[in-house]
């Protein structure tokens, strides 16, 4: 309930300053920014930093989840449906280049409140390194993901536009170097436990000691990623690391539906008084955990049918046209257009437009949008129903290290140990979930008897396969770990190349998997340093995999 009043009392703040920015003369305004050290506010330029980054989890998130069919990609081609403006507001809320357009309230992004955060500590006797050191830890990840999307940022030249008012971007090598460096001084601070000075910690309420486990969490995710095992199992040696639920990095969503709106966001479309208005949920992914029969889905998604048009309900034109359709030779073995039992979703690169089907298609469930729990009731969605939309925005979690210390697992038995121990902490922590919706049957929930069973049946089927069969349980099961916050599913697939059983694009040639994304195009425009690509075929350095078509293998 804590998280739930700090978060409601930072949107109200920050809703009623960007209202009040919309009526005024900004010439007139003097940013907080541009003031001296004793006149500005370091617990609101510390809020303003966590919002700006809350805001650019939620975006490289839908971007990765879509991308890898745990979420949904709507266009027959990658490279129309990712235009050079797609990572315009990431960018800027980055490093302050810019504003990110009508109703994003944050003007001022990570770097800059960064740079008067330091200037703050070090010009005051008031002790604010507890904020300098966050504020480094946002910074140090956003620069990673910044890399991991773009394969380059700026950092050497970024932050002083006196001297370089049109930086030049740096090797994405050496941008990950700086951020490590980043983290060793963010790490410096924390662990002396300094004073929180009445800063509100969207995170991790004020506790030191769990930013230093993220930092060395993102330790991992990037020796993972860089291939350095001697670094990593340093980290883990270390024993200091997201290891628990409890420790888990999230943002917490409130359930107000006022101005500011807290709600989570695929809450706010999902459930609205004319329906489901939220994107399509993954066919794929649907279809996936009900073959494997996986507990999850009932937290995951909920169906307001109990059947699909096409699959085991007669097919209907007018809710479904794919219905009808003859699936195309390359999706010979996939699901087209329909997965039973209700599911109803959307298939990856399906670009129809949008049928009457509000009341009918799955709607994001209890977890972690905070909707409703599955009770196989099949009643329909709303305004205020479920949870009220207090759900999370994942970020780094307990289960995703699991499964990244399974990937740098040297035997088959300890890989599936960390297979199964991923698995326990995911379905714990969904499972908890179902409370937040109090009209639901409950008695209805897989038990433990079931969970027990599932994870011991996907341990097994590992132990049993062999080659690329292998590596496709453990990444399948790592897919739907990672629903509702699947940045690092993107890093996965280009790394590995797993899983190799995800559905194709409707279109049989949208062109070669993206394994970067356009510069934003904003920056581009202005700054006359960066010239544009003319494709999405750039890899990122620790991806050195062979370029496409021909990798990632399903697509």
């Amino acid at each position: 309930m804590r998280n739930y009043i700090k978060l409601f009392s930072i949107f109200l703040f920050t809703g009623l300053l960007f209202t009040a920015c919309e009526t005024t003369e900004l010439g007139l305004l003097v940013s907080p920014n541009d003031l001296a050290a004793d006149q500005a506010d370091p617990n609101l330029l510390l809020i303003s930093m966590q919002l700006a980054y809350a805001t650019n989890q939620q975006t490289l998130g839908d971007q990765a989840d879509n991308l890898t069919r745990i979420g949904y990609f709507g266009n027959r081609d990658y490279f129309a449906g990712l235009p050079g403006n797609t990572l315009n507001g990431v960018w800027s809320r980055t490093y302050s280049s810019g504003g990110n357009g009508a109703g994003d309230p944050v003007s001022v992004g990570i770097l800059t409140n960064l740079q008067a955060l330091e200037d703050i500590d070090a010009n005051l006797e008031t002790d604010y390194s507890f904020h300098v050191g966050v504020g480094k830890v946002l910074y140090a990840h956003s620069l990673f993901q910044l890399v991991d999307f773009l394969g380059t940022a700026a950092f050497t030249q970024a932050g002083n536009a006196v001297e370089f008012p049109a930086p030049s971007l740096d090797s994405g090598a050496d941008v990950y170097a700086a951020a490590l460096g980043l983290l060793s001084e963010a790490e410096a601070l924390l662990a002396a436990d300094p004073p929180s000075q009445g800063a509100t910690d969207l995170f991790y309420n004020e506790d030191s000691s769990k930013w230093v486990k993220l930092i060395n969490t993102l330790r991992l995710r990037t020796y993972f990623l860089t291939g350095n095992s001697s670094a990593f199992n340093s980290v883990v040696a270390g024993d200091n690391f997201i290891s628990s639920n409890a420790d888990d990095f999230q943002l917490q969503y409130g359930t107000s539906s006022l101005q500011p709106d807290n709600r989570h966001p695929d809450y706010i479309g999902g459930y609205t008084p004319s329906g489901n208005n939220a994107e399509y949920r993954s066919n794929w992914l649907m279809n996936n955990m009900l073959q494997n029969d996986d507990p999850r889905r009932f937290y995951y998604f909920y169906r307001q049918q109990d059947a699909t048009p096409g699959a085991d309900a007669d097919p209907d034109e007018e809710t479904l046209v794919c219905s009808f359709v003859v699936p195309p030779p390359h999706y010979d073995g996939f699901v087209y257009c329909a997965v039973p039992e209700g599911y109803w979703g959307r298939s990856h690169g399906n670009d129809e437009g949008g049928p009457p089907d509000n009341f009918l298609s799955t709607a994001p469930g209890v977890y972690p949008a905070g909707g409703k729990f599955d009770d196989q009731a099949f009643g329909v969605v709303g305004l205020g129903v479920g949870g009220g939309g207090a759900g999370i925005e994942p970020i780094m979690l307990a289960s995703y290290v699991d499964f990244w210390r399974g990937a740098m697992a040297t035997t088959d038995a300890a890989k599936a140990g960390f297979l199964g121990a991923g698995l326990e902490k995911s379905i714990a922590k969904v499972q908890s979930f179902g409370s937040l919706d109090s009209n639901a049957d409950l008695s209805t929930e897989p038990d433990d008897a079931t969970v027990t069973a599932y994870i011991d049946g996907i341990v097994a089927a590992f132990n049993a396969a062999t080659g690329d069969d292998k590596e496709n349980v453990f990444a399948e099961q790592f897919w739907a770990t990672l629903y509702g916050g699947a940045t690092e599913s993107y890093n996965y697939y280009r790394k590995t190349g797993f899983p190799t059983t995800l559905a194709p694009n409707w279109e049989p040639d949208p062109g070669a998997f993206p394994r970067s994304y356009l510069l934003p195009q904003n920056e581009v425009i202005n700054n006359p340093n960066l010239t544009q690509r003319s494709d999405l075929s750039t890899q990122v350095f620790w991806d050195t995999n062979p370029a496409g078509p021909a990798f990632p293998p399903s697509n």
